[in-house]
């Protein structure tokens, strides 16, 4: 959905059509969200429509089909549903087409014609089908909802999706896999994304984070090295867990969350059985100007739930899409899955007095001394109608943040401010906000052009400042921009010696119980034992920090492995 701006349209795009409803003149902005809230809620839902479309079912063929699951049924239901307008098929410029199946030539064996423009349509439109895929994040699965207020908090930000309890916003959320290709197993062990978009009144914002409340490394500089060695061996081409480790032990800062990875929940059952975090330290602002830091939390309602190893492995062969049919399946059932949203308030004399860095990634704040303080709920009710348009080309960013919650001096949020809005601009060009499922409900700037400029703002001036009625300067974003004071020398500072292991410490000696410890244990064995033996020994060494019964399982556990292997 999204405004055309300068018009008195609004453009809700559902069914894959776009309506254009009039927005009468004295319709408020402010009331704008709710005109596009009311025509949303007004379309059938899908799980309705394929109930509906179920139950006419009599016939012994319609039973069998009946037992399929939603996303297995999907093109049956779609042309069980009328959405098919019946008209004949055309080229890409709306001229209808004489014969689709077959070629124009020069007799039936003959050699095409250039003038066949019709085949030249499709095999040219066929050739640029594929745009790059994300370097992380490739594979994915998408769902919309809303994101509804059940607690107030405005006592620390006046962002307007906050703004009173029952308010409800649109949302778009994409979950991912972060290292394997768009073609990877959904059942890896790998962190998963859990990005949210908020459709605002006051722009989009999106909260782009993991379901691990922490991150491998503190600075980003180091993140594309890292990736590299979550990627292929460039010679080999192959997965190479000497580059996976040599990285993992050379940089210990990364031991906490491998230490996660390679937990129980390092292979969450689906998408809808684990937690989301916006992971990186944020500020918000209320409308007085004075501002907290803050983390945000998603626990899921549907319980934590995680895959064996074994049968992880096993769904990798036999449905490698496992998490995006579950997630599928589940909403067009009916059964929306639901996540309590909170937050974790951090006051900037905490910041300055706590023992830990608070902008540090690979820390996580304390529930005992910053507990969580409850805000609302996200619901996911409606699947993509095209996953390419919807999914594919769903795109967010970190810097995408709306008056009432800024940026923090985590150097890895910072670092993220730029890199997602640049690879956007990479994958899918430099207007790709105004892609529908991207853009904001209203654009009004002094950019203009560019590739695939679906909404050009029309006869509106393009510079500023300008005497011709141009956007001009928002007075309430203003007042909630706060003034940032800093200090020190500058120079790059190498923190990979900071604490690295207190926190792990905490995590495998009070967190994990007995049997999840043992279940760690083997699986860093598992992973770590086809690493050469020198990376083996460092990793032994770092995770003796952590604790020292734990190095000398490790040790104990990989020199089984090699007897074994000599048999």
């Amino acid at each position: 959905m999204c405004w055309e701006t300068g018009t008195r349209f609004c453009c809700i795009f559902t069914n894959n059509k776009k309506q254009e409803i009039t927005r009468p003149q004295s319709v408020k902005a402010e009331d704008e969200r709710q005109i596009v809230v009311q025509q949303s809620t007004q379309q059938p839902t899908i799980a309705r429509q394929i109930s509906n479309n179920y139950s006419t079912c009599t016939n012994s063929t319609d039973n069998k089909m009946a037992n399929r699951d939603k996303a297995s049924s999907q093109l049956v239901d779609y042309k069980t549903s009328g959405k098919a307008d019946g008209g004949p098929a055309t080229t890409s410029h709306g001229v209808p087409l004489v014969e689709k199946d077959a070629t124009l030539t020069v007799g039936p064996r003959g050699p095409i014609l250039l003038q066949d423009v019709a085949f030249v349509d499709e095999l040219a439109h066929f050739d640029r089908e594929r745009i790059p895929e994300r370097v992380v994040h490739a594979k994915g699965a998408g769902a919309f909802g809303y994101f509804e207020v059940t607690h107030d908090i405005t006592k620390y930000t006046a962002a307007k999706v906050f703004e009173s309890v029952g308010k409800r916003t649109p949302i778009a959320v994409r979950f991912s896999t972060v290292g394997g290709e768009s073609g990877s197993a959904d059942t890896v062990r790998d962190p998963r994304g859990f990005a949210v978009k908020f459709y605002s009144e006051d722009g989009n914002w999106d909260l782009v984070g993991n379901n691990t409340p922490i991150f491998f490394i503190r600075d980003p500089i180091l993140f594309p090295s890292f990736i590299h060695t979550q990627k292929r061996n460039p010679s080999t081409h192959l997965k190479d867990p000497d580059m996976f480790w040599d990285f993992i032990t050379l940089r210990p800062e990364t031991t906490h969350q491998v230490m996660f990875l390679f937990s129980d929940r390092g292979i969450p059952d689906g998408y809808r059985h684990m937690n989301g975090y916006g992971s990186h330290t944020f500020k918000l602002v209320n409308a007085e100007g004075k501002s907290v830091y803050c983390k945000f939390h998603y626990k899921t309602n549907q319980g934590i739930k995680n895959l064996d190893v074994k049968k992880a492995e096993e769904l990798s062969g036999t449905d490698p899409d496992y998490s995006i049919r579950d997630l599928y399946n589940a909403i067009a059932n009916g059964n929306y899955p639901s996540y309590t949203m909170s937050i974790q308030v951090m006051t900037h004399e905490q910041a300055a007095n706590c023992k830990f860095n608070p902008f540090d990634l690979t820390k996580v704040w304390p529930h005992s001394e910053y507990p969580l303080i409850p805000v609302g709920k996200l619901v996911l009710d409606r699947n993509p109608e095209n996953y390419f348009a919807e999914v594919e080309q769903l795109a967010f960013s970190p810097a995408h943040m709306i008056p009432g919650i800024e940026p923090s001096p985590d150097k890895m949020l910072l670092g993220r401010l730029f890199s997602y809005g640049d690879t956007h601009r990479h994958r899918l060009g430099a207007n790709y906000l105004q892609l529908p499922v991207n853009c904001p409900f209203r654009t009004r700037n002094y950019q203009r052009d560019g590739p695939q400029a679906i909404h050009n703002q029309g006869g509106a001036p393009n510079y500023h400042p300008n005497s011709f009625s141009g956007p001009e300067n928002d007075q309430r974003a203003k007042s909630l921009s706060t003034v940032v004071t800093v200090s020190g020398d500058a120079k790059r500072y190498d923190t990979g010696d900071d604490d690295n292991f207190s926190q792990a410490r905490v995590f495998f000696q009070k967190t994990l119980s007995k049997p999840e410890q043992d279940r760690l244990i083997a699986n860093i064995v598992g992973h770590i034992k086809d690493a050469a033996d020198f990376i083996q020994e460092r990793a032994v060494k770092n995770f003796s920090q952590v604790d020292a019964t734990l190095g000398q399982r490790l040790a104990e556990g990989l020199k089984q492995k090699r007897l074994q292997a000599n048999l």
